[in-house]
């Protein structure tokens, strides 16, 4: 069993739903202690909030993750990034390849950045993000991890004390045998980390054969965990989903403050309305959320609370109360929203943004889901089921077409699965 440990909530319903998709088996775990001991899927994953969060707090978390997969017979263990690999100069990926690396015992770990499909690509060791160097892309302006080096294996080699080395597109082209070599070389000149482009999927495919061959740990974006997964769960017969859909209008809660959800909440805002919290209101969390609670109870279809502000109101959020401050009192709102909501039958919900996720889940009390399949809100889309089963489109705020949410609203990527978007 391959045993996945997921930076955020979003990334790990992302990937479970693209393994769904491929046929392979893949509960998605919020709550590390709801992992059985007789876990029947080929591959487990386990969602953390270990991206933003200080490197102590993170690494602690991640080991006790580790615990809980390994008591449940996870032989192998991966750490699932961001695509754009977002983290700072002290973490928290350097230090997490590290943890696996003294688990297993062996070094080095294999790396691998970027989603070639969603224009997210590593080339010569340089990120890329749409077309343009990450530091000349949005992902610079991220309120807590700003990517300002695109120089992967130099902003890498800042978060861990052991060498990074890099394995080139060049070398992925030739293939696997060649790859090996390269790896080999890389190994005996004592690098702890080692680095594969993904100018492409070919890369990437190339990169998980050499994972399969090497037995090495792999710290990884979303495709290489994908292919690998895949070959590990070769011939196993999935599982399928169960899709107890509840019924009833969709709440949607936004959280991230990048131009593309903002985009996104501009276009859902002409049809259906949006409410926006101001996390410097003096009043207080309880008295903002009473009001936005009252304000949902007039709404008779779909609506949206939003803590989303343009880059001038995350500044003076900021300003007031720190990047990490201001971002966990916007997430603290909002799960506080989503509890109250559920408390009172909504049983849809749609949330923009990895750290939101994180939080509402948290607020919502759901501990497991299994993703479904990609459908027309892409991946995302995921059901807590159960007596009172809920049904949750986490949507990752750097992806998306300008209508998904709006699409979202109308309730069509929960009713079927259907198409791709």
């Amino acid at each position: 069993m391959l045993g996945i440990i997921a930076d955020d909530f979003t990334g790990a319903v992302m990937v479970a739903g693209l393994l769904e998709t491929a046929g392979v088996s893949c509960p998605v775990v919020f709550d590390p202690k709801a992992l059985a001991s007789d876990e029947a899927a080929p591959v487990i994953m386990v969602a953390a909030r270990s991206r933003t969060v200080p490197v102590d707090d993170a690494m602690a978390e991640v080991a006790r993750i580790a615990d809980h997969l390994t008591a449940a017979g996870c032989t192998l263990l991966a750490y699932k990034a961001c695509a754009s690999f977002d983290s700072t100069a002290s973490g928290n990926i350097g230090p997490a390849a590290d943890l696996l690396a003294a688990r297993a015992e062996r070094r080095p770990v294999l790396m691998s950045a970027g989603f070639p499909r969603f224009g997210a690509t590593v080339h010569q060791g340089y990120l890329f993000y749409r077309g343009r160097l990450v530091s000349e892309s949005i992902k610079r302006l991220d309120p807590l991890t700003p990517m300002t080096d695109p120089d992967l294996v130099r902003f890498l080699g800042l978060q861990t004390p052991f060498d990074v080395g890099l394995i080139a597109h060049g070398t992925l082209i030739e293939g696997l045998d060649a790859a090996r070599r390269a790896l080999k070389r890389l190994t005996e000149a004592g690098m702890g980390h080692v680095l594969c482009d993904a100018s492409d999927d070919c890369d990437v495919e190339v990169t998980a054969d050499l994972a399969m061959g090497s037995g090495l740990p792999v710290v990884a974006s979303d495709p290489l965990i994908v292919a690998l997964a895949r070959r590990l769960a070769q011939g196993v017969v999935a599982v399928p989903v169960p899709v107890r859909i509840p019924a009833g209008p969709v709440a949607i809660l936004a959280g991230s403050t990048g131009p593309v959800v903002l985009e996104q909440l501009a276009v859902l805002g002409r049809a259906h309305p949006v409410l926006v919290m101001d996390v410097l209101d003096a009043r207080g969390e309880a008295a903002l959320v009473a009001e936005a609670l009252d304000w949902a109870a007039r709404q008779s279809g779909p609506f949206t609370v939003s803590t989303a502000v343009d880059a001038n109101g995350v500044a003076r959020s900021q300003a007031a109360l720190g990047p990490l401050g201001a971002a966990r009192r916007a997430e603290a709102l909002l799960g506080s929203v989503a509890a109250g909501l559920r408390d009172r039958g909504r049983r849809r919900f749609v949330v923009a943004g990895g750290e939101t996720s994180g939080a509402v889940v948290a607020a919502l009390g759901v501990r497991r889901v299994r993703a479904l399949p990609e459908g027309v809100l892409g991946v995302g889309v995921c059901v807590a089921d159960g007596e009172d089963p809920l049904v949750l489109y986490l949507k990752p705020g750097k992806l998306g077409a300008p209508d998904v949410l709006a699409l979202a609203a109308s309730g069509a990527g929960f009713d079927r699965q259907e198409g791709g978007r």
